[in-house]
């Protein structure tokens, strides 16, 4: 199965997450199929809040496709509206 989840970059005690493709039976942080953004929840200088960034396009193929979200990355489609877009399209 194909899961849509966070992959842990960034140093210690500071992560940042890219958005990723990957086969439910690889690592966490192992190999994936494609990155479709990503997610960095520390506010910085520059950002006052945590920065999401997700390709729409890409996410609804494979959503889709049959992909699975993880719980995380569901929340973040939420908050991007990426979520509602594929609920939507699967009505019609």
């Amino acid at each position: 199965m194909v899961r849509i989840r966070l992959r842990r970059m960034g140093k210690k005690k500071q992560p940042v997450y890219r958005i990723v493709v990957a086969d439910s039976r690889a690592p966490r942080d192992g190999r994936y199929i494609e990155s479709l953004g990503y997610y960095n929840p520390r506010p910085t200088k520059e950002a006052a809040e945590a920065v999401i960034e997700l390709n729409a396009e890409r996410a609804l193929y494979w959503l889709g496709e049959g992909a699975q979200p993880s719980r995380q990355v569901q929340n973040l489609m939420k908050i991007k509206g990426v979520w509602e877009q594929f609920q939507g399209s699967k009505q019609k």
